[in-house]
């Protein structure tokens, strides 16, 4: 075979493969979007004052129980963290993440779950942009509060947290304990979505453009929360 038509074969199998693996992050930025909206609508929603605090958030959506192993799940999620060196600004470009939770006690049935971590003080940022990180371990993770708890909440409460987690199944969302959950950056994702290889830190840094496949995630940000309050 004439090596021009190997060649572009090859090529074509690759741009192929590239496409492939876009379409995969659009989606998968399309359903955070989608879940991250559902979220924070309604009265029983992400609380205000918890978002308006927040340096982070990290989703993870239509998480299900593996079929394979006993209550083992595994989610692949965005995370989209403020601008500024304080992390007090608007919200930025996403960085894709993953969730192997095959050590919790949670069994999610064939039900989908949606998961929500908030990082509430740069610790719990910086934990979470390291890369891979064990909820309860080196990462301080607890329930966060809703409802009438949530009220009570104020800035010192709140910034002695690092990373507050929540659940979603069948519309109502709840504090839960994600203590041993692992997550971690998903390299291959980052470079489908943004043709090379980068960190997370470099992403949320605020030199990366919003891919047009996350600006709806963004939006949904933005509107909700424009600038963390002081």
């Amino acid at each position: 075979m004439n090596k021009k038509v190997i060649a572009l074969a090859i090529s074509l199998a690759m741009s192929t493969s590239l496409l492939i693996a876009q379409e995969k992050e659009d989606e998968r930025l399309a359903n955070s979007s989608k879940a991250l909206e559902q979220i924070l609508s309604g009265g029983n929603g992400l609380p205000t004052n918890v978002l308006n605090r927040a340096l982070c958030v990290l989703v993870f959506p239509n998480v299900k129980k593996a079929a394979l192993g006993i209550g083992q799940s595994y989610g692949r999620g965005a995370l989209v963290c403020r601008k500024g060196a304080t992390m007090n600004g608007e919200w930025g470009a996403p960085a894709m993440y993953s969730l192997d939770q095959s050590s919790l006690g949670l069994q999610l049935g064939g039900s989908s779950t949606d998961f929500v971590l908030v990082a509430m003080n740069q610790k719990g940022a910086d934990q979470i942009l390291n890369g891979k990180v064990k909820l309860g371990g080196n990462a301080a993770a607890v329930a966060g509060p809703t409802g009438a708890q949530a009220t009570q909440y104020d800035a010192q409460a709140m910034n002695n947290k690092d990373i507050l987690t929540y659940s979603r199944s069948k519309g109502a969302l709840a504090g839960v304990s994600m203590e041993g959950a692992k997550i971690d950056t998903d390299k291959d994702a980052n470079k489908a979505l943004y043709g090379k290889d980068i960190t997370a830190k470099e992403i949320v840094s605020g030199n990366e453009q919003v891919p047009p496949a996350a600006q709806p995630l963004v939006n949904v940000l933005d509107k909700a929360s424009p600038a963390r309050k002081q």
